[in-house]
């Protein structure tokens, strides 16, 4: 989690909202890492977690990280938590809660979905109020 934490506070210098996400596989090898970066690329899809997956599918040559545990800063949204599902992610770990964005514990719950072909194995709150206090101060920041 301390590496998703990076990839967090190197996005929130870059201007992005603060997430940071890491994928990791069954031996402990980090595969990938990145941070939020749609402001960057002028892509809405691009937040930390789809980035991470991708890179991770990438280097493995693999569409399915079977073996492969995601740690996040912050509760995945909807769109990320179906890529998670898809990706076949074995175990996700994340910091704050999203009781707004969420897709995970909040709102649509889309592992809790009949049509979810795939539910990891669930641990919120790791880190969680250094990932929620990264968040505030950003947002405080800017308003």
């Amino acid at each position: 989690m301390a590496l998703a934490l990076a990839a967090a506070r190197a996005a929130a210098a870059r201007g992005e909202v603060p997430v940071g996400a890491v994928v990791v596989s069954a031996d402990g090898e980090v595969l990938a890492e990145a941070g939020n970066r749609t402001e960057d690329l002028s892509d809405p899809t691009a937040h930390a977690e789809m980035l991470a997956i991708r890179a991770a599918a990438h280097k493995l040559g693999a569409a399915r990280l079977v073996e492969c545990d995601l740690y996040v800063t912050l509760e995945p949204c909807p769109m990320c938590a179906q890529a998670i599902s898809f990706a076949r992610i074995r175990r996700l770990y994340w910091g704050a809660s999203d009781p707004k964005g969420g897709g995970v514990e909040h709102g649509p719950r889309i592992f809790d979905q009949p049509t979810c072909h795939h539910r990891p194995e669930l641990y919120p709150g790791l880190s969680e109020r250094e990932s929620a206090e990264l968040l505030r101060a950003f947002f405080k920041a800017r308003r």
